[in-house]
């Protein structure tokens, strides 16, 4: 699904985020992106829904280059991309139902449509009886729940989270980890960075270790990762 050839991005001369990244992650992948603050987990995220470019090298998306995609096939891929951050992002002034059903809106769902399909998340994740609580009032597993509810309700084929239990308590993480289990069951492509190694590799398919910006270990390679954080 993923292909980075041969990737650079540097955001000044002397500032090099990643160096000569070359990866390939399939359909239905659960990888960890694993390193220390500025080894270059979240650069590589942007980098695949285009948030940024390389400076050199190739990113691919489904055998097409990211970087010939004019405007409307940025737009295009986003649709096809759900984003989960360690901070929520929903907005205030929304109820639960409305901050989800708003990404579908601006999707191209009909206000009918993504209310249905906003309900049906709320039902599925447990928050039904939230559904028109407003963040301020949500507690922040609640808030992580529909974050998670807003990048599936366009129903992505690839779902890119960064940090997604930073701001978690322990019992939050973990059902932010069962939820994630359960959406790569359904052959959606995850890539997660975090810090929370022990706490992801027990469900991820994958581990991607970043270090000054080059990858330094892949537990789908030849043996054991050696863990440096």
């Amino acid at each position: 699904m993923i292909q980075f050839q041969h990737v650079e991005k540097r955001y000044a001369p002397a500032l090099c985020a990643l160096n000569d990244i070359n990866l390939e992650i399939g359909t239905g992948e659960l990888v960890l992106l694993s390193g220390a603050n500025g080894a270059g987990k979240s650069t590589l995220l942007k980098l695949i829904y285009r948030e940024v470019e390389p400076s050199s090298g190739s990113v691919l998306f489904e055998g097409q280059n990211l970087k010939s995609f004019d405007g409307r096939a940025v737009a295009g891929l986003r649709r096809r991309v759900g984003l989960v951050f360690q901070e929520f992002k929903l907005l205030a002034n929304l109820t639960a139902l409305e901050n989800i059903a708003l990404a579908a809106e601006v999707a191209g769902a009909t206000q009918n449509a993504a209310r249905n399909r906003a309900l049906d998340l709320l039902r599925d994740l447990g928050l039904a009886s939230r559904r028109d609580a407003k963040p301020g009032s949500l507690s922040s597993g609640e808030q992580q729940r529909v974050a998670v509810a807003r990048a599936l309700v366009n129903r992505p084929a690839l779902i890119l989270a960064d940090e997604p239990t930073g701001n978690l308590d322990d019992a939050a993480a973990r059902e932010t980890l069962r939820l994630f289990k359960d959406i790569q069951q359904t052959d959606t492509t995850i890539v997660v960075a975090s810090h929370a190694v022990d706490l992801f590799k027990e469900i991820a398919t994958r581990v991607v270790q970043l270090e000054q910006g080059r990858i330094v270990a892949d537990s789908s390679g030849s043996g054991a990762v050696e863990w440096r954080l």
